[in-house]
């Protein structure tokens, strides 16, 4: 299983730090996904070395309008072997969801709705939408029960189109990270599946591979390789 994080300057943690947690916990790997470009002078390889986890250049595109979004995509999709969207906003959710070159939606129900249109949109174009996870550890009171409430309504939505998605704690320290275990029994108290949770994780790896596979000099089309 995967955990897509933040890094410093986004977060407070290093990526190595960041990986060397993840790694303690049991994940396989991690996704950097900044706002923006990637963390100065880190090396995917060399922090995969080093903690024995998989380091996945990815980013987190944020912007105000859907024009100035796609081209932020068109910019970064040849850069990162993730690239995701930062949503929320009804226009950008809209716009994200029916890009095939976006692999993920990111937080989508943060102030607009998710309803199933975009389901289905999300779910013709390949496009993953997340489970954030993080209002479960950093809100409470009156705003918790609404985050879970809409965490559930979105899990709904996903299992009843049959849309790809992925699920993350959305860390911005290795202080906010948790193992999966943790995450699957937090989650169970919020009335989601853990199984679903666990999925979601996973999902992150496997989109990675899908990736990195695509950009190898092999690949010419789904399901037509070059021979070697």
């Amino acid at each position: 299983m995967y955990e897509a994080v933040h890094a410093h300057p986004d977060g407070e943690a290093t990526v190595a730090r960041l990986a060397m947690t993840a790694s303690e916990y049991g994940y396989e790997g991690v996704v950097v996904r900044n706002h923006g470009d990637s963390p100065a002078s880190y090396d995917p390889d060399a922090v995969a070395e080093t903690y024995g986890v998989d380091v996945v250049p990815g980013v987190e595109v944020r912007a105000a309008d859907p024009s100035r979004a796609s081209g932020f995509v068109g910019n970064h999709r040849d850069r990162h072997t993730v690239v995701a969207v930062h949503g929320g906003d009804p226009a950008i959710n809209r716009f994200a969801v029916e890009q095939p070159a976006v692999d993920v939606l990111a937080h989508p129900t943060r102030e607009g709705e998710f309803d199933h249109v975009l389901a289905r949109k999300a779910a013709e174009n390949g496009v993953r939408v997340e489970l954030s996870l993080r209002p479960l550890v950093t809100e409470r009171g009156g705003s918790r029960v609404r985050a879970i409430e809409r965490l559930r309504r979105l899990a709904d939505i996903l299992e009843q189109y049959d849309t790809p998605f992925v699920a993350s704690v959305d860390p911005r320290s290795h202080l906010d990270l948790r193992s999966p275990r943790d995450l699957a029994a937090l989650a169970e108290t919020a009335g989601l599946d853990a199984a679903t949770v666990r999925e979601g994780l996973a999902e992150w790896g496997r989109l990675a591979a899908r990736n990195r596979e695509r950009a190898s000099d092999r690949f010419l089309e789904p399901g037509v390789y070059r021979e070697e």
